[in-house]
């Protein structure tokens, strides 16, 4: 912005020159017409006197000419005959008052139809932000400076959506639409945000704007995810099935959020009424910590897993407990996994090829394999509080024990 007023105060001078160059030069024109009339009136004198001395019988005829010419010549020499002469007097007081009230005027018309907030706008988006919190306050700027931007409002509603303000996405995410129309994936980002600003409360409106946007794209991830968890949380385990098994369809299993809806539809499986979770839906679920005996031949991978003395009181005794073992360059996804609780630390379990969740990679076919594990809460891999450092192991060392300690905080 300094550069910016720079530039208009060296433009305003430019103005007030302009203004007070008549007064200014006016100056210097009064004083060539003052002598312009000083040779004048010598000049008249001169031919009188030329005159007078002609009637007085001095000077011939001859000479009488002779002196007018002289005086014709002098009074030439002594005035600019060849510029025009323009009278344009504007006086002295109104340049000096239209000199005052240009810059007075000008700033005050700025300042009403300008555009300094965008000015302000471009210079700040010419640097990178910092910080969030930084780039939350240039989002907000821009849509306050620049209401229809539909990026400025979408990308703001994202950002106040990852800094756990709801609220705030949903009024943006409404903006969006105003301006884009009702286009299904914003309709489920909206219904989201409204969801968790009303403290997870399920509402009428919520699932109008849900089936609004399902019924233009009947696979929109966000809101199958957001009826699945509704659905869950008022206990109706079915229809958060249904709606996360939708989800996972059109999920390849290779991303990592297709573990973390798997792992919801096991939960909500094994929540109905006399059932028990199939093991191919999700994380197998170990029943005991004893290793149980494998068939003749077949690839074991033995794990001892352990809860560190300062995490005990810390975590509940109903808390899950996963382990994962993945590729050390692969998918990020699990190839194999199981599932305890806290009851049951320490223990000692055993993953086979059986256990590989992609029959395509199986543990005894990867070179090196990451163990790991970790406790949840909730029940959800992806949002686990506690987990175990990572331990790469050779899968050609068959029959070697691994030991996972779980003592970090995530």
């Amino acid at each position: 912005m300094t550069q910016f007023w720079i530039y208009a105060v060296l433009l305003l001078l430019v103005a007030l020159l302009l203004l007070l160059w008549p007064v200014l030069r006016g100056r210097k024109d009064q004083a060539e017409e003052d002598r312009t009339a000083l040779n004048i009136a010598l000049y008249e004198e001169h031919i009188a006197e030329l005159e007078a001395q002609h009637a007085n019988g001095a000077l011939s005829a001859e000479q009488l000419a002779e002196g007018r010419i002289e005086a014709d010549r002098e009074l030439l020499d002594d005035t600019d005959v060849g510029r025009p002469k323009q009278s344009a007097n504007l006086g002295n007081v109104l340049p000096l008052i239209a000199a005052l009230l240009v810059p007075v005027v000008g700033l005050g018309l700025y300042f009403h139809w300008g555009a300094s907030d965008k000015v302000a706008l471009t210079l700040s988006l010419a640097e990178q932000p910092k910080t969030v919190e930084e780039m939350i306050q240039r989002l907000e700027d821009t849509v306050r400076v620049q209401p229809e931007s539909v990026d400025a409002w979408y990308f703001l509603a994202r950002t106040y959506m990852s800094e756990q303000k709801p609220k705030e996405a949903a009024q943006a995410y409404e903006r969006t639409i105003e301006l884009v129309g009702r286009q299904p994936d914003l309709l489920g980002q909206w219904a989201q945000a409204l969801y968790f600003a009303n403290n997870n409360q399920w509402s009428a409106d919520l699932q109008a704007l849900v089936d609004e946007a399902l019924q233009q794209d009947p696979n929109e991830a966000t809101s199958l995810g957001l009826l699945g968890i509704a659905a869950f949380e008022e206990g109706r385990f079915q229809a958060a099935i249904d709606a996360w098994t939708q989800l996972s369809k059109g999920l390849d299993p290779e991303d990592p959020s297709y573990q973390a809806i798997q792992t919801g539809i096991e939960r909500a499986r094994s929540s109905l009424p006399n059932s028990q979770p199939p093991a191919a839906s999700g994380i197998p679920e170990s029943k005991t910590s004893a290793v149980e005996p494998a068939n003749v031949g077949e690839y074991q991978l033995f794990i001892e897993i352990a809860l560190s003395e300062e995490l005990v009181g810390k975590v509940a005794a109903t808390d899950t407990v996963f382990v994962f073992a993945r590729a050390e360059s692969g998918p990020p996804m699990p190839l194999a996994a199981k599932r305890l609780t806290v009851a049951e630390l320490p223990a000692r379990i055993a993953l086979t090829d059986a256990d590989s969740l992609l029959p395509q990679l199986q543990l005894s076919s990867i070179g090196r394999l990451k163990l790991q594990a970790s406790i949840s809460s909730t029940g959800d891999a992806m949002q686990a509080q506690w987990s175990s450092q990572p331990l790469l192991v050779d899968v050609t060392e068959e029959g070697a024990k691994h030991a996972l300690l779980i003592d970090q905080k995530n």
